[in-house]
């Protein structure tokens, strides 16, 4: 069976992107697997079908991480499966205004994934180079689901992260200690994504990120880099992959409105021949 795809990105953290509205591929944990391999198939940190709406939806996210298994929720994925959704013509498109600038146009998308509804905004996109940034709309957080575990802190932000600050995070081992802490007991039974922090000297907060799943340090992780604004306070976020911005209002009992804006790239589309064993 052949199937066709669709290769984006969100700061280096890159996915393979389906069409499944009309045909759903049915692909296995292996064949998931396989398709992100980067030396024996197209190569991705994941892989996303993008599924017919549901009412009030303009489509369903479906997420699955490099090792082939399930995740609730992907910030970066969530960025980049609206662009793909965008260039499939879905969503309300916006004419200018104040906000958003002099004969703009902004798209305004309604999505489901598997941690519940997400907002996105195509906030630019030039067609001939295959870029813009899209700003996302992640879940709340309670606040007292914010805990202090081992040196770091322990959240959810559609998946589970941990955020730890280190020294000289250049040249800290984000590998070998990400592996280790990765599935400490303190972190709960699936483990957690491990997000080491530095603040930077323009005021940035840097951010590395070693991912569950995919089981190694990724470029950019959307639901970390949220992780470690809403515990630091701070807005600006530095990646291997690019830069960030991240947007909540605190409260008593939430970090509400929470907003991810960040790059997106579109790559590459192909055709692959799913080949089961």
């Amino acid at each position: 069976m052949n199937i066709q795809f669709y290769k984006f990105d969100g700061a280096g953290n890159d996915f393979v992107l389906i069409d499944a509205r009309e045909h759903d591929p049915q692909l296995s944990t292996e064949a998931i697997a396989r398709m992100c391999h980067r030396r024996f198939g197209v190569g991705a940190d994941g892989l996303m079908l993008l599924k017919s709406g549901e009412e009030g939806y303009d489509f369903v996210m479906k997420y699955y991480n490099s090792d082939g298994r399930t995740a609730s929720m992907c910030g970066n994925g969530g960025r980049c499966i609206a662009v793909f959704a965008y260039l499939l013509g879905l969503g309300t498109r916006e004419p200018s205004t104040p906000q958003n600038g002099q004969g703009a146009e902004r798209t305004l998308l309604r999505f489901r994934a598997d941690d519940g509804p997400h907002d996105a905004e195509i906030v630019a996109w030039d067609k001939a180079s295959g870029k813009g940034i899209v700003k996302l709309g992640m879940r709340d957080v309670r606040t007292d689901e914010v805990r202090r575990v081992l040196d770091g802190w322990l959240l959810n932000t559609g998946v589970p992260h941990y955020v730890q600050r280190v020294e000289d995070l250049e040249r800290f081992d984000v590998v070998g200690e990400g592996r280790r802490i990765r599935h400490l007991a303190e972190l709960g039974a699936e483990g957690a994504n491990v997000n080491f922090v530095e603040d930077m000297p323009d005021g940035r907060l840097r951010v590395r990120t070693y991912e569950r799943g995919v089981e190694d340090e990724t470029w950019a992780c959307g639901t970390g880099v949220t992780a470690c604004s809403i515990v630091s306070g701070n807005h600006r976020i530095l990646t291997r992959g690019g830069d960030f911005n991240v947007d909540f209002t605190p409260t008593d009992q939430y970090y509400k409105d929470v907003k991810l804006t960040g790059p997106v790239s579109f790559n590459f589309k192909g055709e692959v021949e799913l080949i089961e064993n």
